[in-house]
C-alpha cells in the first residue's frame, strides 16, 4: 500500500512537473504587422519569403490602405516569379474591396493577361494538335478581324469532330462578322446555327441570331418562334426579350408583346430603345397613361445617354496628345 502511494504521488508530481513545463500559446502575430513585413520583404527582392505572408494576412487586414498596397505587391510578387496561382488570392480580394479602383483594374488585367498567354502556351506545348489549339488560333484571328482564316480554323475542327458543341455556332458567328456578308454567307451561317441546335438545344445565342435572321428576311412567326426559346432557355437575356417584343409589336401583336418589353425594360432600366418599343405596345393595347409614362421615360434615358456620350468623347478628345 506504501509503494503504490509514492508510486501515485510520483505520478502526480510528474504530471504537474510537466503542466508546469509546458510551453505558453504564442499570441497571434498582428495581420497588418505580418503584411508589412510581407512588402518589405517584397520590395527588397525577396518574393518568394515575402508571398506567404501576406497571402497569409490578405484578408485579414482591416486598413484600406495597406489592404491596397499589400495586395498590389502580392500581384506584382507574384507574376514577376512566374507563379500565377499565387496572384488569385490577392486579385480576388482587390477587385472585390476596390472594383473601381483604376489602379486595382490595371494590376488585374496585366495579371489575367498574362496568365492567359502563359496558358496559351502551355496548351501549344502540350497539345499542338488538339482541336482546343485550332480554337484558340480562330480566336485570335477573330481578334484581328480576319473573318476567313478564323472560319478555315473552325472547320478544321469540325472536320475532325462535327459533333462538337458550341463549335457551330463560332463558325456561324465568324461567318456573319464581316463587312456586309454575301447571302451565301447567311445561308452557311444560319445552316450552322441551326446544326448546333440539333448538338446542343440549349443554346440560347444559337437562337437568338436565327431569331434576328428571321426578323431581317421579315419571317416573323419564325422570328417569335426563336427569340421565345432564348428567353426559355436563358431568363435573363435582355436582348432576347427586346427581340421578342419588337416582333411582337411589328406583327401589331401589342398586348403580347407587353411582357416580354417588362421584362427586357427590368434588365436594361437606362434603355431608351424598351421605353420606347414598350410605348408602342401600350398605346396599341390602349394603355394611354402607361404609354404616355413611357414615352417619357425614354426621352429622359436617351437625353441622359447623349450626354454620357459626350462627355466620354470630350475625355478622349482631353488625352490626345498636343499636336
Amino acid at each position: 500500500m506504501l509503494i503504490f502511494s509514492v508510486v501515485f504521488v510520483g505520478l502526480l508530481s510528474c504530471a504537474a512537473g510537466s503542466h508546469a513545463q509546458a510551453p505558453k500559446p504564442a499570441s497571434p502575430v498582428n495581420p497588418a504587422t505580418l503584411a508589412e513585413k510581407g512588402m518589405a520583404l517584397a520590395e527588397s527582392g525577396h518574393c518568394t519569403e515575402a508571398l506567404p505572408l501576406l497571402k497569409k494576412s490578405i484578408r485579414q487586414i482591416s486598413n484600406r490602405e495597406l489592404l491596397k498596397k499589400a495586395g498590389l505587391e502580392g500581384i506584382n510578387c507574384a507574376m514577376t516569379h512566374n507563379a500565377g496561382l499565387d496572384a488569385l488570392p490577392f486579385l480576388e480580394v482587390l477587385t472585390k474591396e476596390f472594383p473601381r479602383d483604376p489602379e486595382v483594374l490595371y494590376a488585374a488585367i496585366h495579371a489575367y493577361s498574362d496568365m492567359s498567354f502563359r496558358t496559351s502556351q502551355d496548351l501549344m506545348r502540350e497539345a499542338p494538335f488538339s482541336y482546343q489549339v485550332h480554337e484558340l488560333n480562330a480566336e485570335a484571328l477573330e481578334v484581328q478581324n480576319r473573318w476567313d482564316e478564323a472560319a478555315a480554323e473552325y472547320r478544321k475542327i469540325l472536320d475532325s469532330d462535327p459533333m462538337l458543341p458550341g463549335i457551330h455556332a463560332r463558325l456561324g458567328r465568324v461567318l456573319l462578322s464581316g463587312p456586309q456578308p454575301s447571302p451565301e454567307a447567311v445561308a452557311e451561317a444560319k445552316k450552322n446555327f441551326e446544326d448546333e441546335l440539333q448538338i446542343n438545344p440549349n443554346n440560347a445565342a444559337a437562337e437568338y441570331v436565327l431569331a434576328e435572321l428571321a426578323k431581317n428576311d421579315g419571317d416573323f412567326p419564325t422570328a417569335i418562334r426563336h427569340y421565345t426559346r432564348a428567353t426559355k432557355i436563358d431568363t435573363g437575356f435582355a436582348e432576347a426579350y427586346l427581340g421578342l417584343g419588337s416582333v411582337l409589336v411589328a406583327s401589331k401583336q401589342f398586348t403580347e408583346a407587353i411582357p416580354p418589353l417588362e421584362s427586357y425594360e427590368k434588365l436594361a432600366p437606362d434603355s431608351p430603345t424598351g421605353h420606347y418599343q414598350l410605348a408602342l405596345a401600350y398605346a396599341g393595347a390602349g394603355r394611354k397613361e402607361d404609354a404616355n409614362r413611357e414615352a417619357a421615360l425614354q426621352r429622359d434615358t436617351a437625353k441622359t445617354l447623349e450626354q454620357i456620350k459626350r462627355r466620354v468623347a470630350e475625355g478622349l478628345e482631353q488625352q490626345k496628345p498636343p499636336q
